[in-house]
């Protein structure tokens, strides 16, 4: 596994306290979307259609360290939009560090290489690198041509300098497991320290709704890729091998949400990292008052597809938590790539899907004209960083 051993220690410390002291839901990682802007316009994309005065706002240094404060997660990963169009951001970074925490800065890289050097190595951070497949994989996931070798010399460079470095991957309804598998070693062979993987999530508002997996073809896409490296061994991921294990239908997690919470512009995100269907304004409000047994696989619509790590990581920990010995035999042996999957959650029961995004929308606009009516006349160059 390419989770350093130091880092597992401290987050595994972190989980025996919760489960000595009886905490049924903690979160593991904090999700921190400080803005939706993006130098980007992918297909698969469910956040690039707000209006501009919501893709100009951002969370300021103090929001931001007042989420892991309140969340108090060992790990941090930051996203978007595209993070580094975040002016303040290494200043965000050096907050967290100073906490203690592990931060994640998840980045598409097109500007790395001019704003590497406002970053410092350090154990607790770590550069993820978007890649989704090789040069035409990854080009047409992201609909421009030349990002993927944009992408491989900001790892090159990251690594020259220092830095953790590991990539992103999300791999859509026809994917080939012998392509993936060869770029998985080309990566490797990159000295990356470590690939986070995860199937295409169906964002109701993304353009592209034709690629994406369901359920099915996820797990057997992964066995055919992990079948083609050692269950997975040749490769070193940042995920645990029970995650890799219920991705290849081996395991039949409910997901948990409360794991990967997330802090956007619009507030605390409920009920996760995927779907916006309401906000608190505080991590306790979104904990206590989050109806959590209305959604996930089998009890929502929305959720009947998704297999994502930010929904199930934290269901594979909390597996490899109450079933050590078990999860210990997955990992020596590998994921088991044939045979029979366990059988999968009934979506025979679940509500049907409800539309929140305009509301959600309306209800910010409001909030920024009334704070500033000039808001809607400004324009942000994305380049403007």
């Amino acid at each position: 596994m390419a989770i350093p051993l130091g880092q597992a220690a401290r987050i595994g410390a972190y989980i025996a306290k919760k489960h000595l002291t009886g905490v049924k839901r903690y979160p593991l990682v904090l999700m921190l979307e400080p803005l939706y802007r993006c130098n980007l316009a992918c297909a698969g994309c469910g956040k690039i259609d707000y209006p501009d005065e919501i893709l100009n706002q951002r969370l300021t240094f103090d929001q931001c360290m007042q989420a892991i404060d309140e969340c108090g997660a060992p790990v941090v990963s930051i996203a978007g939009g595209e993070p580094l169009l975040h002016n303040d951001l290494p200043r965000i970074v050096k907050g967290f560090l100073a906490r203690k925490k592990f931060v994640i800065l998840c980045t598409n890289a097109l500007l790395l290489k001019k704003k590497i050097d406002q970053y410092e190595p350090s154990p607790g951070f770590t550069w993820s690198i978007h890649l989704d497949g090789d040069k035409v994989m990854h080009d047409k996931s992201v609909c421009q041509d030349g990002v993927y070798e944009t992408a491989v010399e900001a790892i090159q460079l990251a690594k020259s300098k220092g830095f953790q470095v590991s990539i992103n991957c999300t791999l859509f309804q026809g994917a080939d497991p012998a392509r993936v598998a060869q770029f998985f070693d080309e990566m490797m062979a990159l000295g990356l320290d470590g690939i986070t993987v995860s199937p295409g999530y169906a964002y109701e508002r993304a353009p592209d709704q034709e690629h994406f997996l369901n359920r099915t073809k996820t797990k057997q896409l992964f066995r055919d890729i992990l079948s083609r490296g050692k269950g997975g061994k040749a490769w070193a991921f940042t995920q645990s091998t029970m995650f890799l294990n219920f991705l290849a239908g081996n395991e039949a997690y409910g997901c948990t949400p409360w794991g990967n919470p997330t802090r956007t512009v619009f507030g605390w995100q409920r009920p996760c990292y995927l779907l916006g269907e309401g906000y608190a304004k505080t991590f306790k409000e979104l904990m206590e008052e989050t109806d959590w047994d209305a959604y996930g696989v089998g009890n929502y619509e929305k959720c009947a597809d998704c297999m994502v790590h930010s929904g199930f990581e934290a269901s594979a920990v909390q597996d490899i938590a109450k079933h050590p010995l078990k999860a210990l035999g997955v990992t020596l042996r590998g994921v088991r790539t044939d045979g029979p999957m366990a059988k999968d959650i009934s979506i025979d029961n679940q509500r049907p899907a409800k539309d929140f995004f305009s509301g959600h929308v309306e209800k910010k606009l409001a909030e920024i004209r009334a704070k500033n009516p000039r808001a809607s006349k400004k324009v942000v160059n994305v380049e403007e960083v």
